[in-house]
Parts: C-alpha cells; sequence; structure tokens
C-alpha cells in the first residue's frame, strides 16, 4: 500500500518532469540539471524496494562513526580504533534479505556487506545501515564517497562529539544546505562519557541552537524535524534511544519517499525566481486595444477616412450639382489628369485622383508600428521571470519582421477601394460609425485566446477583412437614387435653361412671338434653381459622406487589427499561454495547490 507520503509525492515528480520538458526550449541545461538529476535518482530508487530505509552514519574523524554502527548492529561489524582515519569505505548491515538491489545501487561491495547477530532485532527489520568514511578525512577520495552517498541514502545520522560539534565545515558545508531535510535527519552528539555533571545538557542545548541557526527543524513538541540525542557509543548510553527511534522511523515504510520529497521541495525552491512572476502578467484588454489603435494610426486609418468622406461629397457635388459646374469640374480633371493618375506634382507616384480629389498613396509609418510592437512586448513580458520575458519579447521581434509591409499591403487594397466606392457612388453608412474616429475606437473583432504561430498571410488576413465588408456591403454601392432624381433635376433646368436661350433668340430675330419677359424668365429661373438644387445636394451628402468615411476607417482598422493579431498578438498570447502552462506545472511540483 502507497503511504500517504508517496501519494503525494507522484503527482509532483510528474509535474516535475512536465516541467523540465516544457522549459528546454527556454531555460538553459545549467538551470535544469538539478531537476534532472532530482527525477533521475527518484526513478532509480522506485525501481528498489521503498519499504526499505537506508540510513548512512555520517561524521568527522574521531566522533565514533564505527563505534555508533557496532553498538547498532550489536556486533563488531566496522573496524573502530585510534588509527585516522579508521573507515576506509562505506560498510553495511542491513536487516533484511532484500537488501542486494539498493547496495548495488549504493555502490557497496560485496566485501564490505555485514549482517547483523541473528536472529534480527524486529525493532529494525527493513533497515539498511551504512558506516560511511569521514567527511574531514584527509585522504584522497572519502570526501567524495561521503558526498555521492549522501545524494542517495533515504537518511543520514550525523555524529558530533563535544570537541568539534561546532566545527564550521560540518555546518557550512552539510548541516546549513540540508536544512531541508530536517524530517530525514539524526544529529546525536556522542562521548558525553567524557563530560562531567551537566555539561552534557550545556552542549546539547548548544548544539540545538547551532542547529537551529541553520535553519534546521528540531523535532520537538511533536513537530515534524530532526531528532537531536545525547548518548556514548562506548558505554551503551542513550544507544538504546536512538534504536528505537530508527525502528519507529524504519516501521513508517516511507523514510526513501519523504526523502524524495525533500529534494522535489529543494529544487523548486531554487527554481522559484525562474517560474514565479511578480503579480499577474499578461496581456490586458487595454494592451490589446492600445496596439491596435497604434497600427491603426500607423496605417493612417483616419486620414483615410477623412479622405473617403472628401471623396464620396467631391462625387456626390459632380452628380448633383449644376450641368455648369460639372463642366467646370471636368475641365479641371483634365487640367490635373484623369483619375487615377498622377497630376500636380504626383508624378513621384505619391498621389491618387479620386474625384478630381489628390489622395495620398498611404504606407504605414514604420516607426508607429514599431513603437507599436515595442508597447506590447513591453506590457506582455511586464513582471515575467527572465527566460519568459525574453521569450515574448522574441515573439514579438519575429511577428513584426515584415508587419509594415503587410499593412503597405492593406492600405493599398482600402484605398482601391475608397476609390471604387467614391467613384460608384460611394457606400451607405450601415454601421459607420462603429469603431470610426467619431465611434469611440472600438474593439474590431473578437480576440482569439487559441493563439497560434505568426501567419505568413496576415497580409492576406487583411485583404480578406476588406473584401468581406465589400461583399456585405456590395448592395449598398450603387448611386444612392436620390443621386438620380438631382441629376434628372438638374438637366432638366439645363433644358428649360436651353428653352428659354432659344425663345429669347428667335424672339430678337423676329421668328417667335410672345411676351419679352417669357425667355427671360425660363433663362433666370433655370438658372437660379439650379445652383440651389446643387446646393440642397451637397447638404444631403454630407451624412452619406460622413458614413462612407467612417465605414472606410472602420475597414481598414478592422483589417490593420486582423493582420497585427496573425503577425505579432496571438504569437504573444501564445508565449503567455506556454508560460501559463508551465506555472501550473510548478505550483504541483513545488507542492502549492
Amino acid at each position: 500500500m502507497t503511504s500517504p507520503a508517496g501519494q503525494a509525492l507522484r503527482p509532483r515528480l510528474d509535474a516535475l518532469r512536465e516541467l523540465v520538458g516544457l522549459s528546454r526550449a527556454r531555460l538553459d541545461r545549467r538551470t535544469l540539471a538539478e531537476a534532472g538529476r532530482v527525477l533521475e535518482e527518484a526513478a532509480a530508487r522506485q525501481r528498489h524496494s521503498l519499504d526499505l530505509t537506508v540510513v548512512a552514519i555520517a561524521g568527522a574523524t574521531g566522533s565514533g562513526k564505527s563505534t555508533l554502527f557496532n553498538a547498532l548492529a550489536r556486533a563488531q561489524l566496522s573496524e573502530a580504533g585510534v588509527r585516522r582515519p579508521t573507515t576506509a569505505m562505506p560498510v553495511s548491515c542491513a536487516w533484511t534479505d532484500r537488501a542486494d538491489g539498493l547496495l548495488d545501487r549504493l555502490g557497496i561491495p560485496a566485501r564490505a556487506r555485514r549482517q547483523p547477530v541473528r536472529p534480527y532485532d524486529p525493532t529494525l527489520s527493513g533497515l539498511v545501515l551504512l558506516d560511511l568514511p569521514d567527511h574531514d578525512s584527509a585522504a584522497t577520495g572519502h570526501r567524495e564517497q561521503v558526498d555521492r552517498l549522501l545524494g542517495l541514502v533515504d537518511a543520514v545520522i550525523w555524529v558530533v562529539d563535544p570537541e568539534k560539534y561546532a566545527d564550521a565545515v560540518l555546518h557550512e558545508r552539510y548541516l546549513r544546505p540540508l536544512a531541508g531535510y530536517a524530517e530525514v535527519t539524526f544529529v546525536v552528539l556522542n562521548q558525553v562519557d567524557r563530560l562531567t555533571g551537566d555539561a552534557a545538557d550545556q552542549v546539547l542545548d548548544d548544539l540545538r541552537r547551532l542547529l537551529d541557526e541553520d535553519g534546521l527543524a528540531l523535532g520537538e513538541h511533536g513537530e515534524p524535524g530532526a531528532a537531536v540525542l545525547a548518548l556514548s557509543a562506548l558505554t551503551g548510553a542513550g544507544v538504546g534511544e536512538l534504536r528505537e527511534a530508527l525502528g519507529l522511523f524504519a516501521a513508517r515504510r516511507c523514510a526513501a519517499e519523504m526523502r524524495l520529497t525533500a529534494d522535489v521541495d529543494g529544487v523548486s525552491s531554487r527554481l522559484r525566481a525562474a517560474y514565479v512572476a511578480d503579480g499577474r502578467p499578461g496581456l490586458t484588454e487595454w494592451a490589446r486595444q492600445e496596439f491596435e489603435d497604434r497600427l491603426a494610426e500607423a496605417v493612417g486609418a483616419q486620414a483615410a477616412g477623412l479622405a473617403a468622406e472628401r471623396a464620396w461629397r467631391r462625387e456626390a457635388e459632380r452628380a448633383c450639382g449644376s450641368s455648369w459646374a460639372r463642366l467646370r469640374m471636368w475641365c479641371e480633371r483634365r487640367g490635373k489628369g484623369a483619375p487615377g493618375t498622377a497630376g500636380d506634382g504626383a508624378g513621384d507616384g505619391e498621389q491618387t485622383l479620386v474625384a478630381g480629389v489628390p489622395v495620398p498613396r498611404r504606407t504605414a509609418s514604420r516607426p508607429l508600428v514599431e513603437r507599436a510592437v515595442r508597447a506590447l512586448a513591453y506590457e506582455a513580458s511586464a513582471g515575467l521571470p527572465g527566460p519568459w520575458a525574453q521569450a515574448v519579447r522574441e515573439a514579438a521581434g519575429r511577428g513584426a519582421e515584415g508587419l509594415a509591409e503587410a499593412l503597405d499591403e492593406i492600405a493599398a487594397s482600402a484605398a482601391a477601394d475608397m476609390v471604387a466606392g467614391a467613384a460608384a457612388g460611394a457606400r451607405r453608412p450601415g454601421g459607420g460609425g462603429a469603431g470610426g474616429r467619431h465611434g469611440g475606437g472600438g474593439r474590431t473583432g473578437s480576440w482569439r485566446t487559441g493563439a497560434g504561430h505568426v501567419a505568413p498571410e496576415a497580409e492576406d488576413s487583411g485583404r480578406a477583412t476588406l473584401r468581406r465588408g465589400r461583399a456585405a456591403g456590395a448592395g449598398a454601392s450603387e448611386r444612392p437614387r436620390w443621386w438620380r432624381a438631382l441629376a434628372t433635376g438638374q438637366k432638366t433646368l439645363l433644358a428649360v435653361q436651353l428653352l428659354g436661350t432659344a425663345w429669347f433668340a428667335g424672339a430678337c430675330v423676329g421668328e417667335l412671338g410672345g411676351p419679352w419677359w417669357g425667355p427671360g424668365a425660363l433663362m433666370v429661373g433655370g438658372a437660379a434653381t439650379a445652383p440651389v438644387l446643387g446646393w440642397g445636394g451637397r447638404l444631403a451628402a454630407r451624412g452619406p459622406a460622413r458614413g462612407f468615411g467612417l465605414e472606410t476607417e472602420r475597414r481598414l482598422r478592422s483589417a490593420a487589427a486582423v493582420c497585427g493579431r496573425a503577425r505579432v498578438l496571438e504569437p504573444v498570447v501564445a508565449e503567455l499561454l506556454r508560460y501559463r502552462e508551465v506555472r501550473a506545472q510548478y505550483v504541483i511540483a513545488a507542492g502549492e495547490v
């Protein structure tokens, strides 16, 4: 049956494994090396019996490790003496017959494997005890063996003596870095038989103080933590208490999982800076809207709308004005060149004439596009850990490549639409106020949260938006009926003027009779009514022209937004979603759920 510690450990290891896999493209190999080692060691330990408990006895030269090892085994299994160092290789003693696989993993040679006196002490069933070399040994390789085995065993008994219990090497190199392993740590003050009176209690209290300064939680008053004991391995005083504590510890059958949990806790704590952000990073609606507004400004959506409005009004004036006004405008156009060709300084290819009005051939402002991308990248990466902030900025930078050129294509397509729309009488302003300069600059389209990679056809997406707008307004692209009515009225007035002129000429030569004021009334009435009718047409054209301009601006704004989303916003959001996924795995691995 899996222990509660094992049940909690399994999802954390799975999350840590997933975390490492998702982070390889963002974090350097050195940052993830420790997590990889923990996963490898966990997998190796789980291949062996988790109900066995491997405990190492570690300490400095002369602390009495081997003597304590023999006292716990109740046999002379490890050489102990005054020669230093005495223990040249790790020695094991197993209260089980199933420890061979574990000892092979630990690298304990067969000649160093011992058995306790039979029958086995039932209180220590399942315990595998190791006597390690001195961690401060002058012999080459001893400290390397100690460091290697301390990373593999399930628990450690640190043996100190009254003279060296405050040794800086012990505390700074081992106890302080291993403070997170308090629940699988025993600290034993040996050789208390050398102390007189209450000196043992004073030394033990000072040892507890030092351990507390090291950050090692002490298991007192029923709280989990390191067990601190005083004994004499030589006389046997206190050894029974340690044997009982080890028996209870081994009987829980979860020491290996507790050790692995401490490993995961440690690596999660050290990886925290790479995954935990300050605050709640991400793109706000304001940042997204600001980006779209900047792109609309860069592509000249408002200016294009104003130009479209002027072109519509100009075309309405040409269609509904008096015949003499239309003749004058025709002469002006002939002087400037036909619509769609350069004229009046447009030889540089920077202007197009729409109904006689020069309309600039707009290109997206490069500085504004760059500023929009930088602002978006800054907002999206604010508060993110360094590697993920860099990934967001790189995604925005990749999307910015070619964005200005794509916006140029969209602006050119919008200009062509404006020319065609104005020449055809313009579209009716159905919904033209939305998203325009007078409509509050609202959002354009719905936001896609499932972002993908940078779309190389982003400019095609923008042009498709314009085409959909044209299809939606295809039925409204014909000349308004009132244009025809006014044009018919102007033609009628022209006919009246011509009739009056002919009558007047006939009266002058005596061919036609009648009152003298008759032809004059026709001529004056027709000449006076035509401008009034044209003025009424211009007045009536203001609303539709404004609607056409707003619709042009809205479509250009929407097309630029579609292009910006496909090229920049969606890749940035994809990186943010990847970070959130990794962050969720980190929370599980760190045990914060």
